[in-house]
């Protein structure tokens, strides 16, 4: 008994150490410990934060409420993940499935179409797979991976209304590691949700 204590004592320590010494070089502080006494970067200043300015600022009214129910409907979904709730995950990417669909690319200059048509597709294909598997978090974090990529370039191009988080966990992907979007400064990690819920760093700010 007293040797699996110790094991997993020695088990959580090293999670501890490797959320810790994995994380990419920041110009930011490196901080507190959340409850579950995971330690995590934090930024005590958001002026230390990478500021992103977006690229489009002539959106059409009209297509930016779209794309911000996009953005909000991954948000949601980002949520969902971190509390380990896969069917809210699921229906939120299904809810986002419709909003895609609905964005009037006529609305849109030839340059900002550009950009949403590289990244339409591919968004679609991981929503709607994260709305199929409600029962299976592990493959909807899978897809959360290249979502969030693909949000992070229409945030950038078009912002959505609110300043957004650029936010990394160096354990995601078996340690590959991975970004996602959060409309929150602190960390809340959606690839491993009550395991390491602080587990990350804040990148960019994107307003």
């Amino acid at each position: 008994m007293k040797k699996n204590i110790i094991l997993t004592a020695i088990v959580s320590t090293l999670l501890i150490i490797a959320c810790n010494n994995g994380e990419k070089k920041t110009e930011h502080d490196m901080g507190k410990m959340d409850s579950d006494t995971v330690q995590h970067a934090t930024n005590s200043n958001e002026a230390e934060i990478k500021s992103v300015t977006v690229s489009f600022t002539n959106v059409d009214p009209k297509a930016a409420i779209t794309i911000k129910e996009i953005v909000d409907q991954y948000l949601s979904l980002k949520n969902a993940l971190a509390n380990d709730n896969s069917n809210d995950a699921a229906k939120s990417g299904k809810s986002m499935v419709s909003a895609i669909s609905k964005l009037d690319k006529s609305l849109l200059s030839a340059e900002q179409k550009k950009v949403f048509d590289e990244n339409q597709d591919d968004l679609k294909e991981h929503a709607e797979h994260i709305s199929e598997n409600a029962s299976n978090i592990k493959h909807q974090r899978e897809h959360f991976v290249g979502m969030s990529e693909d949000i992070y370039a229409l945030v950038k191009a078009f912002g959505a209304g609110r300043p957004l988080y650029h936010d990394h966990c160096p354990m995601a992907q078996e340690n590959k590691g991975a970004m996602w979007i959060s409309e929150l400064k602190d960390i809340k990690n959606p690839y491993f949700g009550a395991e390491m819920p602080g587990c990350g760093t804040v990148e960019e700010v994107i307003k």
